[in-house]
């Protein structure tokens, strides 16, 4: 991954943590999901080593990204004390999110296993619809979640606006704390000017929820 991409963040003194988890074809969302729940586990389990404070991690993704930081927010726990495995043992506790243009609800998307029914321009849709709800971060909301900000542009063709729209309802309706801003004009995957004002956004928010004070 280019380090430019994560520039305004590393310049404004954040530790940034690029992972990558298991992906399509090879990996569906049901499996994806702790995927990226045992890299938080891991970051805090090492978190003295890698010399960051595991109370202040804030994520951030886009699109899917989105949708898996909305998950890591809102779908989080403090780990399993029985398990073998260290990571494990660790919570996957984050303290803000940041999401661009999130799908919120799997629901409607999840196509089965069957071959008849595969979506072959995203293969990571392609699992068990009764596990969709499990993995809808709409689903997901209590009182109790993070910091998250919203982000999505008004002509987005791939994940409509609505998402956006939709989790700030359900986060405003259970008391978190929360923003959606609305780029007028933005599609999916923001460029130029629309990408320089949500890294603005991302950055103050993280400057907001993260910073040594906020934490006291």
């Amino acid at each position: 991954m280019s380090q430019r991409r994560y520039q305004a963040l590393l310049d404004a003194g954040f530790t940034v943590f690029a992972v990558r988890h298991g992906s399509s074809p090879k990996y569906v969302l049901p499996e994806i999901v702790p995927d990226v729940r045992r890299a938080v586990r891991y970051v805090r389990l090492n978190a003295r080593r890698l010399g960051v404070d595991p109370e202040r991690l804030g994520v951030w993704g886009g699109s899917a990204g989105g949708h898996l930081s909305l998950m890591l927010g809102l779908g989080s726990d403090n780990g399993d004390p029985s398990a073998e495995d260290a990571v494990l043992r660790a919570g996957n506790r984050v303290a803000a999110v940041v999401a661009y243009y999130p799908p919120v609800d799997l629901r409607p998307l999840a196509r089965g296993i069957t071959t008849e029914n595969a979506n072959t321009r995203f293969p990571a849709l392609n699992f068990d619809p009764s596990e969709a709800s499990s993995i809808s971060p709409i689903v997901h909301v209590s009182g109790d979640d993070p910091p998250t900000l919203l982000i999505h542009g008004d002509a987005d063709g791939l994940v409509p606006v609505s998402n956006s729209h939709d989790m700030y309802a359900a986060l405003q309706e259970h008391g978190v704390e929360s923003k959606v801003i609305i780029i007028p004009g933005a599609g999916h995957g923001f460029r130029g000017a629309d990408a320089d004002q949500a890294m603005t956004a991302l950055v103050d928010w993280f400057g907001l929820h993260l910073s040594a004070r906020s934490s006291n």
